[in-house]
């Protein structure tokens, strides 16, 4: 957790950098896709054939246009706002926690856009997630992290009123083992779910990432509620961060659009997933939106997971389990998948924004009921119409890749 910085004055010229920064972002990516896909063409960037996947002829370095778009207007409309200075301490330096997210999603950007063209092993997709996580917490030899940690939680049975004397269960913060970001033995759990919270975050983008158009819209839709809330809550600078973000990711998506003309690649969905786990931390009391607002993600990659065990696999194998390949075998095309998602992560985004303490955990369980609710229709529908999911085949050693798996998108034709 990072703590939230004071409130700052909200002024007219915050509001246009967030307005002008999204649009800015949006049109370079618009355009810098347009150089990828040249790009990919003339130097035949494509990945090779693999088993069990259809050849792909779309170039897969969508993300890296993403990121190029983000760091460009983010240099111009965030890096300059005087407010980042304005409010430094040793504690919370939001202008350190943007170089070290520039340069983790350099490292996660650059190994995963050679995986796009040349794949890894997993070993190294992981090794290369988790340095990524360690240089964001920027663990600094004055033994502080001066990046991003999530070591506390806004409680959700926190009383109405502060008091002093408030037993632990009833403070606002609930933290784990620390109060401060300092380098210790105690910090250790801290760490660890910092890693957890970022890796995964960066594998439920690219676990979703099976259909055009899908990853790119509920990312986008997510960073516009972090932007919103963020607004609100009067961080300015993360705000208008998350909405250049947000842009960049939005110009993307015409090019993604089924029938896609490029995928975002890995390069793409870990620097997104990286993206959105760090801009639900920066500030603090965004962790819980995150939970909502990509809770159909995150529980599709607990129901795989769970699915794959069963049958004897590992979580990573491939197969055809997802949410959105339920949907594409009960009927739906790849634009109305997209729509399910879409309006389903809108509705959850929404909620997020109004819903507060002990009814966040209420918003999330919706979530679970409503991921049930759906694969208790495509179950119904699919036995209609008798097509059967297909499940893994235990005595099948499968393609084993990291992310924990790569996009199912690779295979789908458009």
């Amino acid at each position: 957790m990072v703590l939230a910085s004071p409130v700052q004055t909200q002024t007219l010229s915050d509001l246009l950098l967030l307005l002008f920064g999204g649009a800015t972002a949006f049109l370079l990516s618009y355009v810098l896709m347009f150089g990828v896909i040249s790009l990919c063409r003339k130097m035949s960037l494509i990945r090779p054939t693999e088993p069990e996947r259809k050849q792909d002829t779309r170039a897969r370095l969508g993300g890296v246009a993403i990121y190029l778009a983000f760091v460009i207007a983010s240099l111009i409309f965030y890096v300059r706002n005087p407010v980042l200075y304005a409010s430094f301490n040793k504690y919370h330096d939001e202008t350190t926690m943007y170089w070290l997210f520039l340069a983790a999603s350099a490292v996660v950007v650059l190994v995963n856009a050679y995986d796009d063209v040349r794949p890894l092993k997993p070993l190294s997709k992981l090794l290369a997630q988790t340095v990524a996580v360690v240089i964001i917490m920027g663990p600094f030899i004055d033994g502080l992290f001066h990046g991003v940690l999530l070591f506390g939680f806004s409680n959700p049975f926190q009383a109405s009123e502060y008091s002093s004397v408030l037993p632990l269960y009833r403070q606002a913060i609930v933290t784990i083992f620390i109060n401060r970001p300092e380098i210790s033995l105690l910090a250790i759990p801290a760490v660890l779910f910092t890693w957890f919270w970022m890796v995964g975050m960066m594998n439920t983008v690219n676990w979703i990432d099976g259909s055009d158009g899908l990853a790119g819209g509920v990312v986008a839709i997510t960073g516009v509620f972090i932007a919103i809330l963020s607004w609100r809550m009067g961080q300015d600078t993360v705000a208008i961060l998350a909405a250049i973000f947000t842009g960049a990711v939005l110009g993307f998506l015409p090019h993604n659009w089924n029938p896609a003309k490029v995928l975002m690649g890995d390069s793409g969905s870990h620097f997104l997933g990286l993206g959105l786990a760090v801009l639900s931390i920066i500030g603090g009391a965004k962790v819980a939106l995150a939970l909502m607002v990509m809770g159909l993600p995150i529980v599709n990659i607990a129901v795989v997971i769970i699915n794959r065990v069963r049958h004897g696999q590992r979580p990573w194998h491939y197969d055809s389990t997802h949410l959105h390949d339920r949907l594409r075998i009960a009927g739906l095309n790849p634009r109305q998948i997209c729509y399910v998602f879409y309006g389903l992560t809108t509705i959850f985004g929404i909620l997020a924004l109004y819903l507060f303490h002990v009814y966040k955990l209420i918003g999330i369980a919706l979530v679970v009921l409503t991921m049930a609710a759906l694969i208790t229709w495509i179950d119904h529908r699919q036995q209609k119409r008798s097509a059967p999911v297909n499940q893994p085949d235990s005595h099948d050693s499968g393609k084993e890749t990291l992310s924990f798996q790569q996009t199912a998108a690779d295979t789908t034709s458009p």
